[in-house]
């Protein structure tokens, strides 16, 4: 039994999957089977079985997997202070951005950061915030929507970051573009609405809301991106959510609403993996972010 055996162990237990877990360890298939192989030859009983097309732990496999994630996990801090004491000088930095702060933050934070360190690398993945949560072993650091929603690797940190206010828009001859700049969720939800895709923040916070209000919603269509709900809307589908800072630049063909009888507010969130030991770039990157 080895180290590297192990880890492998808790990757495809974490994924479900042999192929899936030889992709985020940059193996062949191959080389993950042989692993796996070898540390059930040490066991001398099946750590896991196949179901379907992916692999189910045994009970024995269960046993192991704990001691397996606490191995992974000293390694990535090693892995991490190796990169902390080489400084910034041809680093990289890999940030992960949901749509919103990807489209309307990260850009700005992005130029920012270059101009400071212009020698390192940066590298950015975008999805909502499900997606970015999932990536987040592969990530340096990463800016989200909300809260994580999901259970997150030992050793990430959650810092609450900005608020963010959700309005609702209409094309500029929609019945409510003429009415007060707030509407209740109960006027709202008698018009066919237009949604992010599932997994977005905003969907689930507008989801969210209706429910505590006991409203029905009308759904007309599920559209992924900012940019999707607002060419919907304008096409006349019907009433879409989006945050407030992406449409500071429109022309008068779409029309805010806020949501009565309070704001529709939140806090876009930033997720440390390695939190006790990050790269002194995503270190830099996150004081940037906060003291922005």
């Amino acid at each position: 039994m080895t180290p590297e055996q192990l880890i492998t162990f808790a990757t495809v237990a974490e994924h479900g999957n042999i192929s899936h877990a030889a992709n985020a360890l940059h193996l062949s298939q191959p080389a993950v089977s042989g692993q796996l192989k070898l540390l059930q030859e040490a066991f001398g009983e099946p750590l896991y079985q196949r179901a379907g097309r992916g692999v189910r732990l045994t009970a024995a496999g269960e046993q192991l997997l704990g001691h397996a994630e606490r191995l992974r996990e000293t390694f990535r801090q090693a892995q991490a202070l190796r990169d902390a004491m080489r400084g910034l000088e041809r680093g990289t930095l890999r940030i992960g951005a949901s749509t919103t702060p990807a489209s309307y933050l990260l850009p700005y934070l992005l130029a920012d950061f270059h101009g400071r360190y212009p020698d390192v690398v940066v590298t950015t993945t975008n999805g909502n915030t499900s997606e970015i949560v999932a990536a987040l072993e592969t990530l340096d650091i990463a800016l989200i929507e909300g809260p994580p929603g999901q259970e997150l690797a030992l050793g990430t940190e959650v810092t609450a970051w900005r608020e963010d206010e959700i309005v609702a828009i209409v094309p500029g001859n929609h019945p409510l573009a003429s009415d007060s700049q707030t509407q209740p969720l109960a006027v709202l939800g008698a018009y066919p609405l237009v949604l992010r895709e599932s997994g977005s923040g905003v969907r689930q916070l507008v989801e969210r809301a209706f429910a505590r209000e006991g409203v029905a919603m009308r759904v007309a269509l599920e559209i992924a991106g900012v940019e999707g709900v607002k060419e919907a809307v304008r096409a006349g589908m019907g009433i879409g959510f989006v945050s407030a800072m992406s449409i500071r630049h429109e022309d008068n063909a779409l029309h805010r609403l806020g949501i009565a009888p309070q704001p529709l507010t939140r806090h876009f969130s930033i997720l440390m993996p390695h939190a006790a030991t990050p790269s002194r770039a995503a270190a830099r990157f996150m004081a940037l972010c906060l003291g922005q």
